[in-house]
């Protein structure tokens, strides 16, 4: 088991450039917990891909588990991928608004990531009915896949 206590343990949220991701500073040798991002999973992929370049450890999570790890006191800092942000809030990948209400509440700091662009705001309904080719909602079930969501500025702070 690692001692994720001992170290600066940035959470990541969403799909960021990979120039948003450069600029940040990490502690040598430092853990990192990265959404998976359902249904696609390219957030899990590209973030874990790039921290590994970076000597980073990534830890992927499903993005459910973000709360027990808080609970936990095991996130220092979220880093949340970001398609717009003004003095209003921020246009983020879908899962950012759990996250700053959950960092919020534990007094946990965020910083926003430029998000790779988006060419649509809904994804494919059918996309998460089932899991690597395998169907996991019976027939007659509908999806709904917002692939972005509003942040407002209050929990941002």
């Amino acid at each position: 088991m690692r001692d994720y206590k001992s170290k600066s343990i940035y959470l990541f949220q969403g799909i960021a450039s990979q120039e948003a991701l450069r600029k940040v500073k990490f502690s040598k040798g430092g853990y990192a917990f990265v959404c998976e991002g359902r249904p696609s999973l390219e957030a899990g992929r590209k973030t874990a891909r790039f921290l590994l370049k970076k000597g980073i450890t990534p830890t992927v999570i499903s993005d459910n588990m973000a709360g027990f790890l808080f609970f936990k006191g095991l996130v220092k800092k979220v880093m949340i991928a970001c398609q717009y942000a003004d003095d209003t809030g921020a246009l983020c990948d879908t899962g950012a608004l759990i996250l700053a209400v959950l960092a919020r509440k534990h007094k946990t700091p965020i910083q926003l990531l430029a998000a790779e662009r988006r060419t649509r705001f809904l994804g494919d309904p059918r996309s998460i009915l089932s899991f690597e080719g395998k169907k996991i909602a019976p027939q007659g079930t509908h999806g709904y896949v917002p692939l972005v969501e509003w942040v407002p500025a209050r929990y941002l702070k």
